[in-house]
């Protein structure tokens, strides 16, 4: 699944399309591709794993989903288009496997840019409390979730989760603050690095755990399950990643020859 860096250098490439007017419009979704055949486009947008194609009055959202792939003044002759945008001399932008639909409206009243890890108004402090009000979320699931963090996906959970030192498998609420500040910081910074080196062709090359098979820094092989509700494939090291969990909690102590107190009738 394209993650948040990958949708930043797909909205840098189609910036050629900004300002320019629709010819035409193909493709197998059922999407009614008339509307936007005559209108001009007014920016194109990310948040997160969403690529939005904005209108005067409404916008495309394309969502790569898991194999989502683009070209843009190419075709790919194998595979059909599921959305695809005709221009003068002979420009084209084409999204496969995607999925697409209609935003009506502005998208500054649908989307809280704050909460994309990419963006300049990233808001570290919103993700800390909203982590915060998830105690009992793994912290797997955590990272894959867009409403805390838009952008992050299976690769930068991975190699955050690596880097920080903490079990896929920890309770949010078990972090101790530093690390919970640490987790979010990081997310943030990796997905900037992601960025840098997809840009460079070498993101495969900085991957410490992802797809690994030994541990870079204990030298013994690599734990990969599909962890959390997300249920996607996990890649750490039991040895240096520290799992937390819940301090169990304290029973009352008694003292000898008395009884505990009996509970009040009305909060029986």
């Amino acid at each position: 699944m394209p993650e948040g860096p990958s949708l930043v250098i797909l909205r840098e490439q189609a910036q050629i399309f900004a300002g320019k007017r629709v010819l035409a419009a193909e493709g197998n979704s059922k999407i009614d591709k008339s509307r936007v055949v005559g209108q001009r486009i007014v920016s194109l947008r990310t948040w997160g794993k969403h690529f939005l194609i904005e209108f005067p009055e409404f916008t495309v959202r394309i969502h790569l989903l898991m194999f989502g792939r683009y070209c843009i003044n190419e075709r790919k002759p194998d595979k059909p288009i599921r959305f695809g945008l005709r221009f003068a001399r002979g420009q084209e932008l084409n999204f496969y496997a995607c999925s697409v639909r209609y935003l009506e409206g502005s998208l500054d009243s649908t989307y809280d840019w704050s909460g994309d890890v990419m963006s300049d108004t990233w808001n570290a402090a919103a993700a800390r409390k909203k982590l915060r009000a998830m105690p009992d979320t793994l912290v797997c699931d955590a990272l894959l979730d867009q409403n805390v963090f838009a952008g992050v996906g299976n690769i930068i959970k991975n190699e955050v989760l690596y880097r920080i030192r903490v079990h896929p498998c920890s309770k949010v609420g078990a972090l101790p603050p530093a690390k919970l500040r640490q987790l979010v910081e990081e997310a943030r910074t990796y997905s900037f690095q992601f960025l840098e080196w997809k840009r460079a062709f070498v993101l495969r090359k900085h991957w410490l755990v992802h797809n690994k098979g030994v541990c870079p820094r204990c030298e013994i092989k690599l734990q990969r399950a599909y962890l959390g509700t997300t249920d996607r494939r996990t890649f750490y090291c039991e040895r240096c990643q520290i799992r937390y969990s819940p301090a169990p909690a304290r029973r009352a102590r008694i003292a000898p020859g008395k009884r505990p107190r009996a509970a009040s009738p009305a909060y029986k």
